[in-house]
């Protein structure tokens, strides 16, 4: 399958499907202001091309972008942000203060994810993580405010997910850019009832009170569309979304907990898991069969289940 493409969404903000593993995964946004454009999150140097292409639909030339901006550093996210500023003459690169030091060199980083994903799939996924050089990086800690010109986007720290996570906010569109602190909800399980919604609990800074804190913080804004990254914008009834992203980080934890220490805890958290997406399809009325729903999350399953390995590990040393 083809990606869809670049379209957009709400008044100024692109919808770019970077094709990262198969259509409708992985999402990046373009930005327009009244003098400049940003460009939030990248996917990963394989889909910069893609990203830079949409540029033209969207109506921005390259060196009309001020900003690419990373949510955090997780390379879904972040991994083709050198190879964005290296095209994009003014860009600077927006990222967490956590962050900034890993895409400045990201040899840590890429160590880490090889260890996730081994060393072939990483390759095949994520190419080559290209370096920012240091002055082109721009720290983003709670607060921190760029304007592209009558339109003022604003970070807010978001840990829960990873601890070098900040989400955007748009108050032009009333909405936030959320990277993956508002979990992840593909077209594939929509339904006439809405979005359906599904935590990320992906390895290895898991943390679900402070999870929980963060998506009441976006939601004290009151914001009317959430701008995922997997997979798209979800709107309607917000706080109904949310709650329905509460009670399955519940979940989650829950199953975490209930699974046998030993050998076998991986596949039966990842077992725990598969019921839970079950019978979050029924309450949440999605109309997707089960065997659709996981074929869809199937990775998700897979890296929520070693996520919540770790967190029950760092729980157990605390």
């Amino acid at each position: 399958m083809t990606p869809a493409p670049p379209r957009e969404i709400a008044p100024g903000i692109t919808l770019v499907d970077t094709g990262y593993v198969r259509p409708g995964v992985a999402a990046a946004y373009v930005v327009r202001g009244g003098r400049s454009a940003a460009i939030v999150e990248t996917a990963t140097s394989l889909c910069a091309q893609r990203i830079l292409a949409a540029l033209a639909t969207a109506g921005v030339r390259p060196e009309d972008v001020s900003h690419v901006v990373v949510t955090h550093v997780h390379l879904d996210h972040a991994g083709g942000a050198g190879a964005l500023v290296r095209a994009l003459p003014r860009a600077k690169l927006v990222v967490h203060p956590r962050g900034a030091r890993h895409m400045i060199d990201p040899a840590k980083l890429v160590a880490g994810t090889m260890e996730v994903y081994g060393e072939a799939a990483f390759r095949r996924l994520y190419g080559e993580v290209v370096p920012v050089p240091a002055d082109r990086v721009v720290e983003a800690p709670e607060g921190f405010e760029l304007d592209l010109g009558s339109r003022p986007l604003r970070a807010l720290d978001a840990p829960g997910h990873a601890r070098h996570h900040f989400v955007l906010h748009d108050p032009t569109s009333h909405g936030f850019f959320t990277g993956d602190s508002f979990g992840l909800s593909y077209r594939e399980t929509d339904s006439p009832a809405g979005p359906f919604m599904f935590p990320t609990t992906t390895p290895v800074q898991f943390d679900p009170p402070a999870l929980h804190a963060t998506v009441d913080h976006m939601l004290a804004e009151k914001p009317e569309r959430m701008y995922l990254t997997h997979f798209g914008m979800v709107s309607g009834d917000v706080p109904a979304l949310a709650a329905a992203l509460h009670r399955c980080i519940d979940g989650h934890v829950r199953r975490a907990r209930a699974a046998p220490a030993g050998a076998g805890r991986h596949a039966a958290i990842r077992a725990g898991l598969e019921e839970e997406l079950h019978e979050e399809l029924g309450r949440q009325r999605s109309a997707a069969p089960r065997s659709e729903a996981l074929r869809v999350f199937a990775e998700d399953l897979d890296l929520n289940a070693q996520g919540l390995g770790v967190w029950l590990d760092g729980q157990a040393k605390s």
